[in-house]
């Protein structure tokens, strides 16, 4: 059966190569070079686009808590492109890393007894992970794949497509929404963003958090991938989702993540917080709500609309296309927030404008060469007396001008000191490079308008509130919400 799942992968690689993958892939993203600084924040879009979901399904959404415990508390630890959470998966537990995303739904691993093959994963060799840890399922005694009859494996074949594993397989959308197939789960195929792809098994295993265990925790045990060098944990809010599987979708989680310059510290991890506790009321309190926009085309991401943005602080704000305010007949448009996008992306020619509305402020000489070398649109040399990084990195909203977002019902978020320009490399003759982190969305002709990604949610606490469906914001010291959950051992 492993090599029916590398013969698949290979076909539906060729297949996405040749341009010839229908229109449910997610938009492709423009990614930096990141040969150049390892101070370089890499892209990593994983804002996959799933089929809609069969309506027999939509019950089975929100569950049940598995146990009286209402709160998970979970270290997230940073890497360069993104922040990594540990799932200990089977008997006895296997510790596997992978990156934490709010743009998809399934949980997967690198999986296999001998080997993982990841195909153009050029970003591994310099990534601060090394390498991927690996899940094997011949090591663990509760290990087994899932069947047809699962409501898991409808979730993941949501689609009558003729090149769809369920259909190839002879168990059509209808037989399984009937539980009339009695073979295993055929292997299914994921894409995400800038052509990534992945395909393996559907598995179930015991997945051990730290206050409660999934004795049948679905996921996708993954042998070959296309561009996804490290597994993910998907934070959707679909059925396969990790939040849904451990029973909060009827609540919520919490995320504060720690600015970039925590790389690899092993000493502090960002707070992830699962439950009630992610919504009590005084924390809540403080937070500025904007409602969440749903859309029967994606019906399992977290989209906001975005009414427009404040450059400094004595300038009009710029309005933003009705795009990113709402959806158009066919479901596409809002801004999704995506932890798995490394940075924001909006739409043109409101992308131009934002860009054209912030040279007119900065006055330093531009760093074309390394605007041309990165694939960012307005870098600076900007002066860094006795090469001194974090001196400046405590003036920088005094260097650029500040950036706010303004969301529906009122809800405003002033990004906090460094989530807009961020160094590109160490300080060299008393200058340093620094280039704006955002980028424009390359196609606008579906999905979402614009990406809310994951270095301007930096020092921000971030909650989202499934009950009343809403996502709030607040600017804050992660590194001090961290020590308040005993996640900062020191330096």
């Amino acid at each position: 059966m492993e090599t029916q799942t590398h013969v698949l992968f290979l076909f539906l690689l060729i297949t996405l190569l040749l341009n010839t993958t229908n229109k449910t892939q997610a938009r492709q993203h423009k990614n930096p070079s990141s040969s150049s600084s390892s101070f370089l924040v890499l892209t990593l879009t994983k804002s996959s686009v799933s089929l809609p979901t069969p309506k027999s399904q939509t019950q089975e959404r929100i569950k049940k808590p598995l146990s009286s415990v209402d709160v998970v508390m979970e270290p997230l630890r940073e890497v360069r492109d993104g922040y990594l959470i540990t799932l200990n998966i089977g008997t006895p537990p296997q510790a596997v890393q992978v990156y934490l995303d709010t743009g998809s739904d399934l949980t997967w691993v690198p999986c296999g007894n001998l080997s993982f093959d990841c195909i153009e994963c050029y970003d591994l060799k310099n990534n601060d992970l090394k390498s991927p840890s690996v899940f094997s399922p011949l090591h663990s005694s509760t290990s087994f794949r899932d069947s047809c009859a699962s409501s898991f494996c409808v979730e993941i074949h949501s689609s009558d497509n003729p090149f769809d594993p369920c259909a190839v397989a002879g168990c059509s959308v209808s037989m399984l929404l009937k539980s009339t197939c009695v073979r295993p789960c055929p292997s299914f195929a994921y894409t995400y963003g800038e052509g990534g792809l992945i395909s393996g098994i559907l598995t179930r295993d015991i997945l051990k958090a730290r206050t409660r265990d999934v004795p049948r925790f679905s996921f996708g045990c993954v042998t070959s991938t296309y561009r996804e060098p490290i597994g993910i944990a998907g934070f959707g809010r679909g059925l396969l989702s990790l939040p849904s599987q451990l029973g909060f979708l009827e609540k919520g989680f919490s995320h504060c993540f720690l600015p970039f310059k925590f790389v690899n510290n092993p000493n502090i991890s960002s707070p992830l917080i699962l439950g009630a506790s992610a919504l009590s009321i005084n924390l809540t309190d403080s937070l500025q709500f904007t409602p969440m926009l749903n859309t029967p085309m994606y019906p399992n991401s977290y989209y906001i609309g975005l009414e427009s943005i404040t450059i400094g602080t004595n300038i009009t704000p710029t309005q933003v296309p009705l795009t990113l305010r709402q959806f158009d007949s066919q479901g596409n448009g809002g801004m999704l927030v995506d932890s798995g996008t490394t940075y924001t992306h909006l739409p043109e020619p409101f992308y131009s404008q934002l860009l054209t509305t912030l040279q007119s402020t900065i006055t330093y000489p531009r760093a074309t060469e390394t605007e041309s070398r990165t694939g960012f649109d307005l870098c600076y040399k900007v002066p860094c007396p006795n090469n001194n990084l974090t001196s400046l990195e405590n003036d920088v909203m005094m260097i650029f001008p500040s950036i706010t977002f303004h969301f529906l019902n009122n809800a405003t978020l002033l990004l906090p000191q460094g989530n807009s320009f961020y160094a590109m490399s160490a300080p060299s003759d008393g200058s340093v490079v620094q280039c704006l982190l955002f980028q424009n969305m390359e196609d606008g002709d579906y999905g979402p308008a614009g990406v809310f990604g994951s270095f301007q949610q930096q020092n921000v606490k971030v909650v989202y509130d499934l009950e009343k469906e809403r996502i709030g914001f607040q600017a804050m010291d992660c590194v001090l919400e961290a020590a308040s959950h005993g996640l900062n051992q020191g330096s």
